[in-house]
């Protein structure tokens, strides 16, 4: 059966994202079709539901260990609501839009009729049955290696809720082109509850202080601190 125009076959996903699953793409099918395209087509043994409970588990945990090693200042509460934050429906749907799974999904025609390759629910499902595919497949180190960079350009923006560009990158990168040095950061004051901390972050460059940022973690007033410090320099 030929695939609808403008659709993506597993086999092409796996190339297209290098997904280990270019020897067998079995568990990639899997995890790509939903169970109303399992109700239609009798010579189709499973759907991704299975997967999609496996995956959930995995994302739980690779989240945590995330956040554990990229924010070390962040406390027990506050590391429990940014993987809730990056784990919820909304979140997911955004990495599977990201790689755009949606051509991919294998979907029963009342489905595809309504639009279930844009909702959040199922972009949700097909990219945890996803990462349970690779899971199973591999090992947690795979899907480390194929989510963390995902987190690392939204992890920030989904947690505080706004985009927060790399500020820091840019300021270091025209220093050094005008021979400036490396600015250093320099955390000044921790204020509010264990629950609710804000940071006070200064930038400091040949001895002098620049820029200053304030936010619910080191990472985010570091940025904001490097932000004031380009517009002080008058480079954006």
């Amino acid at each position: 059966m030929s695939k609808p125009a403008g659709m993506e076959s597993p086999l092409e996903l796996a190339k297209r994202l290098s997904l280990p699953f270019l020897d067998n793409p079995y568990q990639l099918t899997r995890a790509l079709t939903h169970t109303s395209y399992l109700n239609e087509h009798s010579e189709v043994l499973d759907d991704n539901e299975r997967l999609e409970f496996l995956g959930d588990a995995v994302l739980d945990f690779v989240v945590g260990a995330w956040l554990f090693e990229h924010c070390p200042e962040m406390r027990e509460g506050e590391l429990t609501k940014a993987r809730s934050a990056l784990v919820r429906t909304e979140a997911l749907a955004k990495f599977a839009r990201h790689l755009d799974l949606g051509r991919a999904m294998r979907l029963g025609k009342g489905e595809k009729r309504t639009g279930g390759s844009k909702r959040d629910a199922l972009l949700c499902g097909t990219f945890e049955a996803l990462i349970g595919a690779i899971y199973q497949k591999e090992n947690l180190d795979a899907v480390k290696e194929f989510f963390f960079p995902m987190l690392d350009t939204f992890g920030d923006e989904i947690i505080n809720g706004t985009p927060l560009s790399d500020s820091k990158s840019t300021l270091q990168e025209w220093t050094q082109a005008q021979k400036m040095g490396i600015p250093r950061y320099e955390t000044v004051a921790e204020r509010g509850p264990d629950h609710a901390k804000i940071f006070d972050v200064e930038t400091h460059l040949n001895g002098k202080i620049y820029g200053k940022g304030s936010g619910q973690s080191k990472r985010v007033a570091t940025q904001l601190a490097a932000k004031e410090t380009l517009k002080i320099l008058g480079v954006e």
